[in-house]
């Protein structure tokens, strides 16, 4: 029974994280978002805003770790766990190293960037003095979902702005 248990949780988890990606599409960014727990309870979120913010690091994953370091005073972050809809890059897949994460879940794969096995494993090296549990496909059809509804509808908009530029 923990284990179905602990399936609602990390699913409910997403679903906040997938609120976090909403706010992100609203503003123009790709939509990813994250949240932070700790013993259950959300202590943190965010969501892309690197063209916002003006910062490649902007990452949703990145955003919820600082919020998490300010809630918690300190940039180590045992016993947390990150959620987040699309599975980390290499700059947060370390950031979350160094925060000293628990666990990682994440929802899409990223066949692209993915450093939790899609394209690089960082997490699965032996050498390093911390191991972080990572769990991918999380409500996966629904965080991937979201990501290719947002590139259509951004490819859509490119073709009828070319459309319009050639109509003139």
């Amino acid at each position: 029974m923990p284990d179905a248990m602990s399936h609602a949780m990390s699913d409910d988890f997403m679903r906040l994280a997938l609120e976090q990606a909403r706010h992100a599409w609203d503003l123009g960014e790709v939509p990813v978002g994250a949240v932070v727990v700790k013993d259950g309870v959300v202590i943190a979120r965010g969501y892309n805003q690197p063209i916002g913010k003006h910062d490649p690091t902007a990452h949703a994953e990145i955003v919820a770790l600082r919020a998490a370091a300010e809630v918690l005073g300190n940039y180590r972050l045992p016993g947390c766990e990150l959620y987040v809809t699309l599975e980390p890059c290499v700059m947060c897949s370390g950031a979350m190293m160094h925060a000293r994460l628990a666990k990682v879940v994440y929802g899409a794969t990223d066949p692209k960037t993915g450093a939790c096995g899609s394209v690089l494993d960082l997490f699965g090296q032996e050498q390093l003095n911390h191991h972080t549990e990572v769990r991918g496909g999380v409500m996966a059809e629904e965080c991937g979902a979201m990501l290719k509804r947002f590139f259509a509808a951004r490819r859509a908009a490119a073709a009828a702005a070319r459309r319009g530029a050639a109509a003139e």
